[in-house]
């Protein structure tokens, strides 16, 4: 298993469209990657410079092939990934404030 953290710039004017497809479930059945993907990002915090982060498991080679054709490169641009194992990742962003303001209802 391959672990990275993710730092990505997300597109301002398509994150609304994110949350709305992330709260339905959009990208869970996604083969094979769609729990791995939804699960980061939801949990994905916003860097002091405005960039997203998330850890994301990944088995392709380049890291998030299948990811950035089906959906990362259509909410983000400039997408970067740091091998690191597992958790790591998400200990190193926890206090950031979460990229998608989660919303009740």
């Amino acid at each position: 298993m391959a672990y990275y953290l993710v730092r990505a710039t997300p597109r301002a004017e398509r994150m609304d469209d994110l949350a709305a497809k992330l709260a339905a479930g959009a990208f869970v059945d996604m083969q094979p990657f769609g729990r791995a993907l939804t699960k980061g990002l939801q949990g994905a915090r916003r860097l002091p410079d405005g960039r997203a982060a998330w850890e994301e498991e990944d088995y392709c080679s380049p890291p998030l092939a299948m990811e950035r054709a089906a959906v990362l490169d259509h909410y983000f641009s400039q997408i970067e990934v740091e091998k690191v194992s597992e958790d790591a990742g998400w200990s190193r962003i926890a206090d950031l404030p979460p990229l998608i303001a989660h919303r009740d209802g």
